[in-house]
């Protein structure tokens, strides 16, 4: 068994991850199980074998030194996969996600038409937020795809690593990874600021500098795209206010209010008939809501998306419930989804989960995680 082996067969099973542990089965997730592949336990020689064999000399020195690693790989022409190598408790460890190398458009994506009008911008920011494995970068690489597409401008995206890669049609299209290409998202972020940008993807909003900067591209006239680890839509305005210090949050809920556009917060949910589909709310940058930023009211943005549905604004709650409606989710998985965004909207008991949905839940997905795939 080698690492080449055990990707293609992760891409044959339509899996979004493979994992590598010690003393464990090789695992791949697929439409959001972990399945067990029906072959010998790895030792953390084998799993460090196998990552060394796609890693650069670079790459090993820089996991040897720092025990953890992030980096991409490219499997043939058919899929990159994003790496994380690290050190756990009993050895090398891996995760590869994959990275399909066709770009899928927002309509196949069943993206809400909001996020094609965010893609048409002139300038400002456009946050897409979620947890881990929600699709973030997918969606981004739809709408990023769009403007390459129909717009004749000059994106530049910084990730790390680069995940999707465009081809320059309409538009040109710059990558820069950090690392290879570039030290740090706020340095990428400086000098994009002087190489004519109309469109800014980052990949990744982590500290006070890289906002700061991104507040400024999008105040200056650039279109700004990026993600945040958040879970709700207005949560993330008070997440970026508070990476500043307090005497700087005044000015920093006057950028944001100016500059925002939207913010997209979305979550993978399991289809009834198979594979996932997306669930999205979505806050808009109208006045009102510039309004409560400024005033620092972020509170009441949940109340303006709940109202605001004529300018595309949903809540998370409205859009389980609409997939519920459609019978694309079982009760089971809308249940599991409200769940988890009650305790953000901060209005809702568990029990009025239950009365919203009509009663218990039922045609919740079996757990088939131990089935094993035969390898």
């Amino acid at each position: 068994m080698d690492i080449t082996q055990l990707l293609a067969f992760t891409m044959q099973n339509d899996a979004s991850d493979l994992h590598l542990s010690p003393k464990n089965q090789p695992i791949i997730r697929v439409h959001g199980e972990l399945k067990r592949i029906k072959a010998e336990p790895l030792e953390s020689e084998d799993i460090r074998s196998m990552l060394y064999s796609v890693m650069t000399e670079d790459q090993r020195s820089d996991f040897e030194r720092e025990m953890e690693l992030d980096f991409a790989i490219a499997f043939g022409e058919k899929a990159r996969f994003r790496v994380n190598a690290f050190t756990s408790r009993t050895g090398t460890a891996a995760v590869f996600r994959t990275i399909p190398s066709i770009i899928p458009s927002m309509a196949e994506l069943e993206l809400p038409p909001i996020m094609k009008r965010f893609s048409e911008l002139e300038k400002g920011m456009v946050l897409v937020t979620g947890p881990t494995g929600s699709g973030k970068s997918t969606s981004l690489a739809a709408m990023i795809d769009h403007i390459n597409a129909k717009e004749k401008k000059h994106i530049i995206t910084i990730e790390d690593p680069v995940e999707f890669f465009h081809t320059s049609k309409t538009s040109l299209v710059n990558h820069r990874e950090i690392g290879p290409d570039t030290k740090s998202f706020a340095r990428a972020l400086k000098s994009a600021l002087r190489e004519d940008p109309d469109v800014i993807l980052v990949g990744e909003m982590r500290d006070y500098e890289t906002i700061s900067l991104a507040l400024t591209a999008a105040e200056t006239g650039h279109l700004v795209f990026g993600t945040l680890h958040s879970n709700s839509a207005y949560k993330t305005v008070d997440r970026i206010i508070d990476v500043f210090p307090t005497g700087d949050k005044e000015m920093v809920r006057a950028m944001l209010a100016s500059s925002l556009q939207g913010v997209v917060a979305q979550t993978l949910l399991r289809r009834q008939s198979g594979g996932r589909v997306g669930a999205y709310e979505v806050l808009v940058g109208t006045n009102a809501v510039r309004n409560l930023i400024r005033e620092n009211q972020v509170s009441q943005l949940y109340s303006m998306m709940q109202t605001g549905s004529r300018y595309g604004m949903i809540t998370m709650e409205d859009a389980v419930k609409a997939l519920l409606e459609q019978e694309i989710i079982s009760k089971g998985e809308a249940r599991r989804a409200l769940m988890k965004t009650t305790d953000d909207a901060g209005d809702q008991e568990e029990g009025d989960v239950s009365a919203s949905l009509g009663g218990g839940a039922s045609g919740g997905s079996s757990d088939e995680g131990d089935e094993g795939y035969s390898f």
